[in-house]
């Protein structure tokens, strides 16, 4: 448990086999009972973590009053159907990610294999990619996909306007890119430790101080089977624009640690997905690329070679976005004809 100051405590909650570690709840007295933003993993482990951070607080997790949620990732989202469970407290969530946590739970897992081998074939994933969900999905052999049992909010965050907590300003910020609803929240107080600069920021996976975020897609298709086309990367840069001009004296990410001087950290990351845009247009110059081929020739944390399964699929996603952004751009194109489709520089 780490002691910000002004009625603000984090807790970190473990995230099971997770190179993250853990999640960091973070706890905010009112004058109506404590606040928690986001929740942590659906873990035994992670609950019994929580319970008994919140009771070195002096806390029962029957006496929290609120849980506001950044976005609806598991490990930000996987707690609040028990802590609500417990205390009776109220969820609040932007009503974009409150869309995908309805249609994840209505969702049969059976419907996401699916849907994840039809996009990655159409990303150019080879066969032997694709050979183990197919053969998972005809044999039934699914595991419940996180979220499955996610709790659904009973409330809205609105972008803009004040949470409605007792003797607390704290503001909703609208940062998609991430997930579509993710949001920062505002502490619009003065710091504790007068560090220059507005307020405090809890800032989920927007802003963290050594990370940069995964951005990839997060569109699905609709009850019609219609899918709409997303700019996701768009969305992020736009959102760090946002958060840079806010310049809080203080970040509280979700994940690693607390940190000042957010218009540099937003500088940053805005230079690195420039430079990697850059990089990838290059790339479509030398050839035309599928996104699955372009994901081959990025540059990850490891040889593509040694990147599990899972992560492959999450980088085909960001390949994507990326793409999508350059296409936007005006600095990349389809190939006509071209199936799986191709991209080639512009």
């Amino acid at each position: 448990m780490t002691d910000h100051g002004g009625g603000v405590h984090s807790l970190k909650v473990p995230i099971p086999d997770n190179p993250l570690g853990h999640t960091l709840v973070h706890v905010l007295d009112t004058d109506r009972g404590p606040v928690l933003v986001d929740t942590g993993w659906d873990d035994p482990a992670s609950w019994d973590t929580l319970a008994a951070g919140l009771g070195a607080l002096g806390i029962p997790v029957s006496g929290i009053h609120g849980v506001v949620i950044t976005h609806h990732h598991p490990d930000h989202h996987g707690l609040s159907g028990r802590v609500r469970e417990a205390s009776g407290c109220w969820i609040a969530m932007h009503p974009a990610d409150t869309e995908i946590v309805q249609r994840t739970r209505s969702a049969e897992p059976g419907t996401w294999y699916d849907y994840l081998a039809d996009k990655l074939a159409t990303a150019g994933a080879p066969e032997e990619h694709l050979a183990p969900l197919r053969a998972a999905r005809e044999a039934g052999r699914l595991r419940t996909p996180p979220g499955l049992r996610a709790a659904i909010p009973d409330r809205d965050i609105v972008p803009g306007e004040l949470l409605p907590l007792a003797g607390r300003r704290l503001r909703a910020v609208w940062t998609p890119g991430h997930t579509p609803g993710h949001v920062c929240l505002h502490l619009e107080e003065q710091h504790p430790a007068n560090l220059p600069g507005n307020g405090r920021l809890f800032s989920g996976d927007h802003l963290l101080p050594g990370i940069t975020p995964h951005i990839g897609l997060y569109e699905a298709p609709d009850e019609h089977g219609v899918t709409r086309t997303t700019d996701p990367l768009g969305d992020y840069l736009d959102s760090l624009e946002r958060i840079g001009r806010l310049a809080p004296a203080e970040v509280l990410p979700a994940h690693q640690h607390s940190f000042t001087d957010a218009p540099e950290r937003v500088r940053q990351l805005l230079a690195h997905h420039e430079e990697r845009l850059t990089g990838l247009h290059r790339l479509l110059d030398a050839e035309p690329l599928t996104p699955w081929g372009l994901a081959e020739r990025m540059e990850w944390n490891r040889p593509w070679e040694q990147i599990p399964y899972g992560s492959r699929n999450i980088a085909v996603s960001e390949a994507e976005a990326h793409l999508r952004r350059l296409v936007k751009l005006g600095r990349a194109e389809a190939v006509p004809g071209s199936s799986p489709v191709t991209y080639r520089a512009v």
